[in-house]
């Protein structure tokens, strides 16, 4: 469809409607004078069939008391609604992921494109390039931005259904082969880990103990303080997280919304005496060479992380494995998993389960239980 001139009639106003075939196509016009202007105004399209033209007609009738171009863009409707489509999403961390999955992604993707020719199969076609360069993180940024977008679309009765919430169910980068077991490091490995990093710098080191041993997040180690760490009882509190976004700190409760405690484990009891001992307890406990917040992005470009785990036979271990690793460490002790939620801060034990994976201990300890049980059985019959 082929679209003629930007405006729309006044409300009320008596629309004239008159169709003419130019070759195998129609140029469907609405024409109108304004009432207190007495100017003339008139909005065409060319089409491929009668239908087509119909439903012009039908939408123009319609249109006439919307503030909103019924044929607008994509990127237009973007420029007009700024950021209304963030309502509710938190201004600190996830809006950002968002602009620029709207901004990097979609729109170039689909900006060109009317909202009303927007359907599920032009947003799978766009998910498919995606996903072929991007990570699942980036591509659910990109994809709730454009369903948030298209939301605000239905509200403002441009189109009558968001296309992107009828899209099939589909898993990320489908793979044929089986999979396989998530690679979760040992105590041993995450030391060797630290070990390369300090080489670095010591603080990349402490980092790598804190986020394993503590089953922290990046940002969460970043909101510690000296004062987290009551030696008395051997726990580390953890109630904030700290990052950097839209040009400052930000300083808020961690994702659970909730302080939590974790136990010092003995590997870690170095590292916390050194960053706490003759340090006053507002100071923060951890901070890179310059100062700055230690983010899970420049610890992996100031240690050249693939290649440095990859050079100690742990290939595609992601910093945030470290969490999953210490979790796993946890339950393979016995520990509780309720304890263990607690410990990770989750609001359910379902979520934690997620976290805990069968690594070479699991299956040694699963294997001298069940030796155990069977020398039992031998011994009774």
């Amino acid at each position: 469809m082929t679209v003629h001139h930007s405006v729309l009639p006044s409300f009320g106003v008596p629309l004239h409607l008159d169709a003419l075939r130019r070759g195998s196509r129609i140029r469907a016009r609405v024409r109108w004078t304004d009432p207190l202007s007495r100017k003339r105004g008139s909005r065409s399209v060319t089409v491929d069939d009668d239908f087509a033209a119909q439903e012009f007609f039908e939408l123009m009738r319609t249109s006439s008391n919307r503030t909103i171009d019924p044929l607008i863009t994509l990127n237009g409707y973007t420029r007009s609604i700024g950021d209304r489509f963030l309502r509710g999403v938190d201004p600190t961390s996830t809006a950002a992921g968002y602009r620029a999955g709207l901004r990097l992604r979609v729109l170039p993707a689909l900006g060109d494109t009317r909202l009303r020719d927007i359907t599920t199969g032009r947003v799978d076609r766009a998910i498919d390039s995606w996903e072929t360069t991007h990570s699942r993180s980036t591509l659910k940024n990109t994809i709730a931005a454009l369903t948030r977008v298209l939301d605000e679309a239905v509200r403002d009765d441009l189109i009558p259904r968001n296309p992107v919430r009828d899209r099939a169910d589909r898993r990320y980068r489908p793979n044929t082969e089986l999979p396989h077991a998530k690679l979760i490091p040992t105590p041993d490995d995450v030391a060797r880990i630290a070990a390369a990093c300090a080489d670095i710098r010591r603080s990349y080191g402490d980092h790598v103990m804190l986020s394993a041993f503590l089953a922290a997040r990046s940002s969460e180690v970043g909101g510690l303080l000296v004062g987290d760490v009551d030696w008395a009882s051997k726990v580390v509190t953890i109630e904030r997280q700290c990052f950097p976004g839209a040009g400052r700190l930000n300083i808020k409760p961690p994702k659970g919304r909730r302080a939590r405690r974790v136990p010092i484990i003995e590997p870690l009891e170095p590292v916390l005496r050194r960053l706490t001992t003759r340090r006053s307890r507002n100071l923060p406990l951890l901070r890179g060479p310059r100062g700055g917040v230690i983010t899970t992005a420049a610890l992996r470009d100031a240690t050249g992380w693939d290649e440095l785990v990859a050079s100690l036979g742990l290939r595609g271990l992601r910093r945030h494995d470290l969490r999953h690793a210490g979790a796993t460490w946890f339950a393979n002790a016995g520990v509780p998993i309720h304890v263990v939620s607690h410990i990770l801060g989750h609001a359910s034990v379902e979520t934690t389960r997620a976290y805990l994976h069968t690594d070479d201990t699991a299956l040694q300890n699963a294997a001298a239980r069940m030796n155990e049980h069977l020398r039992e059985a031998a011994m009774s019959s």
